[in-house]
């Protein structure tokens, strides 16, 4: 034992295994997936998508800088998950949007919905799909104004809504809406697949959101469930109650179009608003796959991608609860007799 007494025990709560990768390396990861849903964003709108990224960047940056600093708390901004959030909270507006008001989702994501609830894994929704549903609710005019890709307003910088030479084009989830398909045949996916068509920043090039989540999940960064089991039920719903003529049509073009890509592979697999359980990953999954058709046919709104993940966001602690596994070595009857013992003391 003389080999142990100059040792200190060190006491500390769970988990106990250290591992090499950290928040920062899977946020790098993160950012480097969504690389090709920017560089797409850059080509179709112009250097105002990028300026417009830097600046909800820097806004969240700033934000979980300035609340830490003011609650004296440690502070993260070396984790890049500010950065992500920023990344993604640009990715779901349109490329026009004012700066200033981008910087109010910054805000709401990074101190309302972050911070006010403890910080990085304390939050109960996904940061920037909050951000995003707040914009909707408070800016309709600006969150629903679309750019037509290659428009002559492509070098703008400072351009606004209001600074726009006429360029606004309908989506095709608002094509969608009204029940007509908006490609003539599958030659006319191509453009949904690139992102030839008007939409968010970043959302509009389908492949380069399925490029981003194939590395994530060749990295390991995300597991293949969630994505799966949201996109797959969103295909089945489209196939089996179709509104265009053609239901494959109807159904990839319902796939290739809106936040769909996005939300699967991003927003939906966020590690602290997503279930942690195998099982509860389906759920969760077909979950966000269900509310999504849901909103898209029924709802008043062309898209639901941001409210059924948000939607499901609330759902995840009764779906851990529920696809708990059990413990090892405990079987089936020492769990009963466990419950059955329970009982009985609270009778007592």
């Amino acid at each position: 034992m003389n080999e142990y007494k100059d040792l200190k025990l060190t006491v500390a709560s769970s988990p106990h295994v250290n591992s090499p990768v950290n928040t920062r390396q899977l946020m790098l990861d993160v950012l480097i997936a969504l690389v090709p849903a920017m560089v797409m964003g850059v080509y179709f709108f112009g250097p105002r998508a990028l300026v417009l990224t830097l600046t909800s960047v820097a806004g969240c940056e700033v934000f979980e800088w300035g609340y830490r600093f003011l609650m004296k708390k440690p502070q993260t901004g070396g984790d890049l998950t500010a950065a992500v959030t920023g990344v993604l909270i640009a990715f779901v507006c349109p490329v026009a949007l004012p700066y200033w008001t981008i910087l109010i989702g910054d805000f709401f994501a990074m101190v309302a919905v972050k911070q006010l609830f403890g910080g990085l894994g304390k939050n109960f929704l996904n940061p920037a799909l909050a951000g995003r549903a707040f914009l909707m609710l408070s800016f309709v005019s600006y969150m629903s104004k679309w750019v037509k890709p290659g428009t002559s307003n492509w070098w703008g910088i400072t351009n606004s809504v209001g600074a726009v030479d006429a360029v606004t084009a309908a989506t095709p989830l608002v094509t969608l809406k009204t029940g007509a398909l908006p490609v003539s045949d599958f030659n006319g996916l191509i453009d949904l697949l690139v992102g030839n068509v008007g939409g968010c920043i970043g959302e509009v090039s389908a492949i380069a959101l399925l490029l981003g989540g194939v590395y994530l999940i060749l990295r390991g960064v995300i597991h293949i469930r969630i994505p799966l089991a949201y996109l797959g039920t969103v295909a089945i719903l489209c196939l089996i109650f179709p509104k265009g003529n053609d239901p494959v049509l109807w159904a990839l073009c319902q796939l290739f179009s809106g936040g769909l890509m996005l939300g699967a592979f991003f927003m939906a697999t966020d590690y602290v608003t997503s279930p942690c359980t195998p099982a509860g990953e389906w759920i969760f999954g077909v979950g966000c796959g269900l509310i999504t058709v849901f909103i898209r046919y029924f709802g008043g709104y062309p898209e639901g991608v941001s409210y059924a993940i948000l939607l499901m966001n609330i759902c995840v602690p009764i779906i851990e609860k529920f696809t708990k596994p059990g413990r090892f070595g405990v079987s089936r009857e020492d769990r009963k007799a466990a419950k059955a013992a329970a009982k009985g003391g609270d009778k007592a």
